[in-house]
C-alpha cells in the first residue's frame, strides 16, 4: 500500500499544481450551486404556502425536497466531470513516454492501479467536500434528519468510485485522453440508463436490468437505507473495473 500512496501522491501533485483541478472544481461548484439555489428557492416558495399543505394533510420534508434532489443532481454532475479527471491517469503516461518506465518499475501492477484510483478518488472527495457548504447552510436554517445526509454522501462517493474505476480502466486502453473520457462517459451513462429497459422487459429480465442500473442503488442511500445488496453492487463494480485495468496493464507489460 505504501507504493500505492506514492503513486497517488505523484498524481495529486500533478493535479493540484496545474489549473485543471481548479477549473474542473469551479465548473462543478458553479453548476451544483446554481441547481441547489433553485431547489432551495422552490422549497422556500412551498414553505410560504405550508398552511394550505397542512390543511390538505401534506407535510413538507426538507430531506425529500432539498437534500435528496441535491444529491441526485450532484451524481449527474459527477457523471460529466469524472471522465475529465480520470482520462489523464494512464493516457498522459503513454503520451509523455513514461508509461513503459512505470510498468518496468519494481512496483506491483495492483499498487499502480490502486494509486491511480486513490488519486482520482481523493480529487473527487475534495470536490464533494467543498460542496458540503450547501448542507451546512441547511443545518443552520432547519433541522433535517442527519441519517439520510450521511448515507447520501456514502452513496454518492460509492457511485463516484464506480465512475472512477471505469475511467481508470478506459485510460489504460488508449493514449488519447479524449477517447478515454468518451469511453468513460459512454459506459457510465449506459449503466445509468440500463434500468429503463425494465419497463418493457419481462419480470425476470426487468429485475436484472434494474439491479444493474447504477442509479437504482443510489436511491436507497438517499432515503437513509443501507442494504448489503447495494454495497455489494458498488464494491463489485469498483473491483471489476480495477481488475480489468490490471489485466490491460499486465498485457502491455509483456508486449
Amino acid at each position: 500500500m505504501k507504493n500505492s500512496w506514492i503513486i497517488a501522491k505523484r498524481d495529486l501533485n500533478s493535479f493540484f499544481n496545474s489549473p485543471i483541478f481548479y477549473v474542473i472544481t469551479t465548473v462543478f461548484l458553479t453548476i451544483y450551486s446554481y441547481i441547489f439555489i433553485n431547489i432551495l428557492s422552490f422549497f422556500s416558495m412551498q414553505s410560504m404556502q405550508s398552511g394550505q399543505f397542512q390543511q390538505m394533510g401534506i407535510a413538507l420534508n426538507i430531506n425529500e425536497m432539498v437534500i435528496e434532489p441535491s444529491f441526485q443532481n450532484m451524481a449527474v454532475i459527477l457523471l460529466l466531470i469524472i471522465p475529465i479527471i480520470t482520462m489523464r491517469s494512464f493516457s498522459e503516461e503513454k503520451k509523455s513516454k513514461t508509461f513503459r518506465l512505470l510498468l518496468s518499475s519494481p512496483i506491483h501492477l495492483k499498487e499502480i492501479v490502486l494509486g491511480k484510483f486513490f488519486a482520482c478518488m481523493i480529487v473527487v472527495m475534495v470536490m464533494v467536500l467543498l460542496s458540503s457548504y450547501s448542507l451546512g447552510f441547511i443545518f443552520m436554517i432547519a433541522e433535517p434528519d442527519i441519517g439520510p445526509v450521511l448515507t447520501g454522501y456514502l452513496g454518492v462517493l460509492l457511485m463516484a468510485g464506480c465512475y472512477v474505476s471505469i475511467g481508470v480502466f478506459a485510460s489504460s486502453l488508449t493514449e488519447n485522453q479524449i477517447v478515454a473520457a468518451v469511453i468513460t462517459f459512454g459506459f457510465s451513462l449506459f449503466m445509468w440508463v440500463i434500468g429503463w429497459g425494465a419497463q418493457s422487459a419481462d419480470s425476470s429480465t426487468g429485475q436484472v436490468l434494474q439491479y444493474l442500473s447504477i442509479i437504482e442503488h443510489l436511491d436507497r442511500f438517499l432515503k437513509g437505507i443501507i442494504e448489503t445488496s447495494d454495497l455489494a453492487y458498488y464494491l463489485t463494480f469498483i473491483i471489476l473495473g480495477l481488475f480489468l485495468c490490471h489485466r490491460v496493464l499486465d498485457s502491455n507489460r509483456w508486449r
